[in-house]
């Protein structure tokens, strides 16, 4: 199974290398934002299962805490979403590749972080709802902006043209709908685990 996680996670980070090839230069925030969710909240978990207990389990290496890994990714996440950053990265694409790079090891620090059993998995509930809670914040900010944070006029959206706040707002609305559900999917898979556990260990008690 481990094995399987960690070839279609890498699979879909070719996918999404391609995607990110094709849609460069477009100006179009949608397809930045496909690629950032299709990285972090479906590839990274993905390849963080796939390496669990391999030399590649890197929270193990570094003592990183669940919530400590998703203050990281906070970091990471915000400060390539700052508008001067954003423009950097549009005109260069080593510098969009060093970004999304970034993304990739923020998630997979993070997912390997709250999937490793001797953290807790109460302390990786928290941590991906937190996560959670900081995507929702930002794809709110996006999608509601007034106005267009990074630049202005059309964009081109995997070959269609559309207005640069309108071009924002969906991808605003993909950083909602893709990231912050993925993270609080599996703060809820996580935190059922918590529970089930709690319930067998007061059926054991009882027995005894």
């Amino acid at each position: 199974m481990k094995r399987l996680a960690r070839i279609l996670g890498l699979l879909l980070l070719g996918a999404l290398g391609a995607i990110l090839l094709m849609s460069f230069g477009g100006g179009s925030f949608t397809a930045h934002m496909i690629v950032h969710m299709g990285t972090v909240a479906i590839a990274a978990p993905l390849i963080a299962y796939g390496l669990r207990g391999t030399v590649l389990d890197l929270p193990d290496r570094v003592g990183m805490t669940s919530m400590l890994a998703s203050l990281v990714e906070l970091a990471v996440v915000w400060f390539w979403h700052l508008p001067a950053l954003r423009a950097i990265a549009e005109a260069s694409l080593a510098l969009s590749l060093v970004e999304q790079a970034s993304f990739l090891v923020a998630g997979i620090l993070l997912w390997q972080t709250c999937f490793r059993p001797n953290e807790g998995r109460l302390a990786g509930t928290i941590g991906l709802l937190f996560t959670s809670m900081h995507m929702t914040l930002l794809g709110v900010l996006l999608a509601l902006a007034p106005r267009p944070l990074y630049g202005g006029g059309d964009v081109t959206c995997f070959g269609i043209s559309l207005p640069a706040a309108a071009d924002q707002q969906i991808g605003g609305v993909v950083m909602l709908m893709v990231g912050s559900l993925a993270y609080l999917l599996g703060g809820i898979l996580l935190l059922a685990g918590v529970l089930r556990d709690g319930d067998g260990l007061a059926v054991e008690k009882r027995r005894c």
